[in-house]
């Protein structure tokens, strides 16, 4: 019989093997990149689009026409968009990101040949009718008045701006800019960014050569938007806020939203990977000190975990959590003690031992079909980086010493010049 009292042995991951796709440029500019595993009959497909530059004069642009992609084309409604997808067993979303946009396909092999005309037609013929434009409008502004109840939306917000200032990555939509959205605006910036030159086509699943013929003879050509290159959203991230504490007080409230962060390095930077390692430690899994310290010991709040973000020109760390209004104070003061306490006390080899397998097993555990190959590929692909950053994230955590980790914090962890953010009472 298995003793369930003793835990599993760890088993060391020696490397880690990555489908790496093809790639195929068509004469339009369009790049495909095709990831082919798997017995299924099933394929994903994604359209990427790099997003606009943001106009703060019109700053819902970029999602309100991702958004809208499937309301209507010139020959078909959003209704019959909805049922040529359902009537195939397929399923069609669109994606909103601060950096890229996209629409995603899966379908049956055997039915692509209905599917991908109408992707074709929302690309080429999309209209935004007024009629469901006042619709979206409503929809979001409902939305909106709901989630400005919530004090951890009203916290994020307020660090957004506080870190990443006047950019898309600080913007928060108000209810009166919903009505700076018009049709003819929508359909300008729609024939600007969605043409081929901006597009980036990524295909995984069970893919035969008459797929691909089929995929290639129904994107390379002159699509029906405007030739004129589009403009892609590249900002610096750079703090930009006033002062590094905003609270704001809600008295009636019975927990209190913190968000406390600072901008940092992004993918780019050789220390990116160590930094996810320290982070791993500090507030970035389950068993990591946050946790242990607020939630399990003294229970503060259900869950409280701290992150990185990276973009193209930047990053940021974060940390966020919720707790009891009345121990607010506290909770802060414990997340300094054990950011301090990582600057100087080396992390004890058993703890970290255990952050390097569950790391790796992370890694590993998330490769578990053709599809995960393929997010892999593009958050690489999109931050201008290729496969040896897999290979040297492997290497950084498997190596990394206590030593590197308390260097980190000393570079990285300086709690007086991080933002604070509170919602709720302190």
């Amino acid at each position: 019989m298995i003793n369930r009292k003793l835990a599993p042995e760890f088993k060391a991951i020696d490397n880690i093997n990555l489908i790496r796709p093809e790639h195929k440029k068509l004469s339009n500019g369009c790049n495909i990149f095709c990831f082919n595993s798997g017995d299924q009959e099933l394929v994903r497909i994604e359209w990427v689009f790099g997003n606009l530059s943001f106009d703060p004069a019109k700053p819902l642009l970029n999602m309100a026409v991702n958004s809208m992609l499937t309301e209507g084309t010139t020959t078909l409604t959003a209704a019959q968009i909805a049922d040529k997808i359902d009537f195939y067993g397929a399923f069609l979303q669109v994606d909103y990101g601060y950096e890229n946009s996209q629409i995603t396909l899966y379908s049956l092999n055997k039915h692509l040949h209905h599917t991908l005309p109408v992707i074709a037609d929302i690309l080429n013929n999309s209209i935004f009718p007024e009629k469901e434009l006042e619709t979206f409008k409503r929809n979001q502004q409902q939305k909106l008045q709901v989630s400005l109840q919530k004090n951890d939306v009203v916290a994020r917000r307020a660090f957004n701006r506080a870190v990443y200032g006047a950019t898309i990555f600080g913007y928060a939509a108000e209810m009166t800019d919903y009505q700076t959205l018009q049709h003819d605006d929508m359909l300008a910036h729609y024939k600007k960014m969605y043409q081929p030159s901006n597009c980036t086509i990524v295909i995984a699943g069970k893919i035969e050569p008459e797929m691909l013929t089929l995929l290639t003879d129904t994107f390379d050509k002159d699509w029906g938007n405007s030739p004129t290159p589009a403009v892609t959203i590249q900002p610096d991230i750079k703090a930009a806020g006033v002062g590094l504490f905003y609270f704001t007080e809600k008295p009636e409230a019975l927990q209190s939203a913190i968000r406390i962060g600072t901008p940092i390095i992004n993918r780019s930077h050789e220390d990116f990977q160590a930094l996810q390692v320290l982070n791993t430690v500090f507030g970035g899994y389950f068993g990591s000190r946050l946790m242990a310290n607020i939630r399990e010991d003294k229970g503060y709040t259900y869950g409280i975990g701290s992150g990185l973000a990276s973009f193209k020109q930047g990053g940021s760390f974060f940390i966020a959590t919720e707790v009891g209004a009345d121990v607010c104070k506290s909770a802060v003061a414990e997340i300094e003690k054990e950011m301090n306490l990582l600057k100087t006390e080396l992390v004890p080899e058993e703890e970290l031992s255990l952050v390097r397998n569950y790391m790796l097993g992370s890694l590993l555990g998330s490769l578990e079909n053709v599809f995960s190959h393929a997010d892999k590929f593009k958050t690489i692909y999109f931050a201008g980086l290729d496969y040896d950053y897999y290979d040297r994230y492997t290497v950084t955590v498997k190596n990394i010493t206590s030593d590197k980790l308390i260097q980190l914090a000393n570079t990285y962890f300086n709690f007086d010049q991080f933002y604070k953010v509170i919602v709720g009472k302190y």
